[in-house]
């Protein structure tokens, strides 16, 4: 037979097609084959193609055979099973700080990494969360220049906004570009934050990523930070609710014990637990006394309390007053 203009590509054509077509519930005969290269410009011979599919084999491809009547051949393992695309997709479809433009193509990668067949499930997740996306296509370009400046230590700026009633962007500061010494990057309340420390006033601060503008990666090494940055950092992230800033406190709390799931989930298994009665436990933590701190015991009702200090408390009273319309009550 004399070889096509194409036959140079057969190896290649054949491996795609089986990786594209084929799953366990959907092999492929050699006949399939044949018909699918020739579709590509591709001419095969049934006895070559046995040589083609044990050469694929053995560059690292699992290619499986199934007997349903006459032998079928498929891609058993690849390098994400279907539970795990699920997985990413859902993690992708749910991400905030994704934009839905993003999300639908990184949806379609996905997709591609398994057979069509399969990827039909994935594609009918999509549609099963409409959720709030940020509109900031900037973000995901934004996230690489900044992990780019924190893998080579070097300083990063951008310029940061906030949204005006109008809906408008405003930028902060007079539009003036910040220049930080980028940390880290944390995942938090479904937002990006880039973590930075500020070496004169020896504090973290924490931007949105999705607010900033004009992210660089500046020449300039970054300052000095702690000695142990991933300690401080794993302390401010778990101290500040919903990323929001206020003074640090030790504040004891006492819970109900049907709570005590939700005390580790939020400040991990290493919290010391200390019985305060027969169904009540307290715990004492550094936590950055906000609005969202005090929402945040508020939900849970009779089933939790702030025990102190008492300057803590008395933020909880006015928050509890100005929740039910009446006035804080005063210590005697």
């Amino acid at each position: 037979m004399a070889k096509s203009a194409n036959q140079k590509l057969k190896l290649y054509r054949l491996s795609r097609i089986l990786e594209e077509q084929t799953d366990e519930e959907h092999p492929m005969t050699i006949g399939d084959m044949i018909r699918h290269l020739a579709q590509h410009g591709i001419e095969a011979e049934r006895k070559s193609l046995y040589d083609d599919i044990e050469m694929i084999r053995t560059q690292g491809m699992d290619i499986c055979t199934r007997k349903t009547g006459t032998f079928g051949y498929y891609v058993g393992r690849r390098p994400f099973e279907l539970p795990e695309l699920k997985l990413l997709v859902d993690a992708v479809q749910c991400s905030r700080f994704i934009t839905r433009k993003k999300s639908m193509e990184l949806i379609r990668k996905l997709e591609a990494l398994t057979s069509r067949h399969l990827a039909s499930q994935l594609q009918r997740e999509v549609y099963l969360s409409n959720r709030v996306k940020t509109f900031n296509e900037s973000i995901y370009y934004n996230v690489d220049r900044l992990h780019a400046a924190i893998a080579a230590g070097h300083k990063a700026s951008f310029r940061y906004y906030e949204y005006t009633i109008d809906k408008h962007e405003r930028f902060r500061r007079n539009g003036e570009v910040y220049v930080v010494n980028p940390c880290a990057l944390t995942w938090d309340n479904e937002n990006y934050y880039l973590i930075a420390f500020d070496q004169p006033g020896e504090k973290y601060y924490h931007y949105r990523v999705d607010r900033m503008a004009g992210v660089e990666v500046l020449g300039t090494v970054r300052d000095d930070v702690p000695a142990s940055p991933e300690f401080e950092l794993s302390r401010y992230v778990r101290t500040h609710f919903a990323m929001f800033t206020g003074e640090e406190e030790t504040v004891e709390i006492e819970f109900d014990n049907a709570l005590v799931g939700v005390v580790i989930d939020r400040f991990g298994k290493e919290i010391p637990l200390s019985r305060s009665g027969p169904d009540r436990f307290c715990i004492h933590t550094r936590v950055a006394v906000s609005a969202p701190f005090l929402s945040w015991v508020f939900q849970f009702g009779a089933n939790a309390r702030i025990v102190g200090p008492a300057s803590v408390v008395a933020k909880m009273q006015s928050l509890i007053a100005a929740a039910s319309g009446s006035k804080p009550k005063t210590a005697e």
